[in-house]
């Protein structure tokens, strides 16, 4: 694991204590942290202003909101130019349903993580939305059957 020398093992115990539980009090943290609350403050606000913090969220079960189908889609362009991409990205960017999308490196140009009921309601999602992406030469769809890992925490 590579270490950022601005983070002293209190940061890291705090980034650990908050990935675990974003809505924890200051006072709890900071006795969990071993500080006082205004030294807790202080670092909390200072981990925000530097963007380690990047956001607080609330995460959903999407099991429980009706869309427990993962898919997970392939794409490749037919060119590399910036305006194909541009293109690609901000009409991307307005499909619903839509969790992430990664440019990558390899045999694929992109890779979404899209959240559907089932196999139907993705089937829409590509006939309304996928299908009509510019720029797209292919496109390959791999449906999760279990989810064996999942975390949003990063090790600090």
């Amino acid at each position: 694991m590579t270490t950022d020398p601005q983070l002293d093992a209190t940061d890291r115990r705090i980034l650990r204590l908050l990935q675990k539980d974003s809505r924890i009090t200051n006072a709890e943290l900071a006795e969990k942290a071993n500080l006082s609350p205004s030294a807790c403050h202080r670092r909390v606000a200072r981990l925000e202003a530097d963007g380690i913090i990047a956001a607080y969220v609330a995460l959903l079960d999407a099991r429980k909101l009706g869309r427990p189908t993962t898919v997970y889609v392939e794409i490749t362009l037919q060119s590399q130019a910036e305006d194909v991409l541009d293109a690609f990205e901000a009409a991307v960017a307005r499909v619903p349903d839509l969790l992430e999308c990664h440019l990558m490196a390899g045999s694929a140009d992109y890779l979404l993580k899209i959240m559907a009921e089932d196999t139907e309601d993705f089937a829409r999602i590509h006939r309304q939305f996928l299908s009509r992406l510019p720029g797209v030469r292919q496109m390959q769809s791999s449906f999760a059957l279990r989810t064996v890992v999942k975390t949003t925490a990063l090790e600090v």
